[in-house]
């Protein structure tokens, strides 16, 4: 989840571009990566690891291999349940398919919005 998000509720384009970083790391092996370094000392990575692919199992592209919140409650309670291995999620398609556009494509779109009422 990105900070601005997490924090203040913001999302933008960015949050895009930060979940992509994560997803890349995950894909990657790099788990540990994804631990917010204040948290590291208390924090055990083999559960973090657990509930970081819960979580991307809940955000895959394809909405019918995303989990029931039953079958998402029974992989937090149980230490013992199989996940499966999480497929690319419905973010990082948008992202990567015009990674290559907004490298070279950029405009700025200015709008104003009125709301007339009574006098």
């Amino acid at each position: 989840m990105a900070p601005e998000y997490a924090m203040e509720g913001l999302y933008s384009t960015k949050s895009d571009v930060f979940s992509f970083g994560a997803w890349q790391l995950w894909n990657e092996g790099n788990k540990a990566e994804l631990i917010d370094p204040i948290l590291s000392d208390s924090c055990n990575a083999d559960e973090f690891s657990r509930y970081m692919r819960i979580g991307l199992l809940c955000v895959q592209e394809d909405a019918s291999d995303r989990p029931t919140m039953s079958s998402v409650v029974l992989m937090l309670k149980s230490q013992n349940s199989f996940l499966p291995q999480p497929e690319r999620p419905a973010f990082v398609g948008r992202f990567m398919d015009n990674l290559e556009a907004t490298a070279s494509n950029f405009s700025v779109n200015e709008m104003t919005l009125s709301d007339a009422g009574p006098r």
